[in-house]
Formats: C-alpha cells, sequence, structure tokens
C-alpha cells in the first residue's frame, strides 16, 4: 500500500499532504520574492505557486528578520531544494549554516496556493 492517499493517511497526514506525497514531492527550482512578504516559486514540474510568507515574520522567531525587505528580497533555492536567505550576505552559509533560514521544498508547496 505505500505510495497511495491511503497510505499517508493511515500514517496521519492529512488529505492535502497525502495527496501530495502520493503524487511525487516537488522542488523549487526559482522563487521571486514579492510584495506584502509574498514569495512566487516555480516547481520543478512548472507549477508556479504563491507563498505568503507574512504570517512566518513574527516578532520573537527565527523568520522576523525577513521582516527587512533588504533581506527578505535576497531568497534563493539552495542546493537541496529549500527556499532561503542568509542573515549576513558576506558570511557563506554553505559554511556556516547558522547563517541561513530556510523553508524545505514540501512545507513551500503545501503552504502555498497555485497561481492560476
Amino acid at each position: 500500500m505505500p505510495n497511495t492517499v491511503e497510505y499517508y493517511i493511515s500514517k496521519g497526514f492529512d488529505s492535502k499532504a497525502a495527496s501530495y506525497f502520493a503524487s511525487g514531492r516537488r522542488k523549487p527550482v526559482n522563487v521571486v520574492p514579492q510584495d506584502s512578504f509574498k514569495l512566487i516559486i516555480t516547481f520543478d514540474n512548472k507549477e508556479k505557486r504563491l507563498l505568503d510568507m507574512s504570517s512566518y515574520i513574527q516578532k520573537g522567531n527565527v523568520y522576523y528578520i525577513l521582516s527587512d525587505k533588504s533581506i527578505f528580497n535576497r531568497c534563493y533555492i539552495d542546493s537541496d531544494g529549500s527556499v532561503c536567505w542568509d542573515k549576513d550576505p558576506n558570511i557563506d552559509s554553505e559554511k556556516d549554516w547558522s547563517n541561513k533560514i530556510d523553508i524545505g521544498a514540501d512545507n513551500c508547496y503545501l503552504e502555498s496556493e497555485a497561481l492560476c
């Protein structure tokens, strides 16, 4: 029964996540920052989705630094397919991982909305 919606539901996934995993995971290939702390993310299946980051950016959490638009606008896709930001652009986040803030590919897909 693996790789079916029913399988993932039996493991505790909600129906949206179960459908996503059963149909095959997606990997971001491009990200473009938008106004109001939104991202347009293009996935490996050419689908474009809109991720609203405003609910992530709350005082006291790791994403709060993204309230600085100059940092928010420096988003990129890393080698793992996560959407990322470097806290300090002068530090190599591949060598100092604590400099990087990221959102994994699965969350990017599941928490975004399809664009027409």
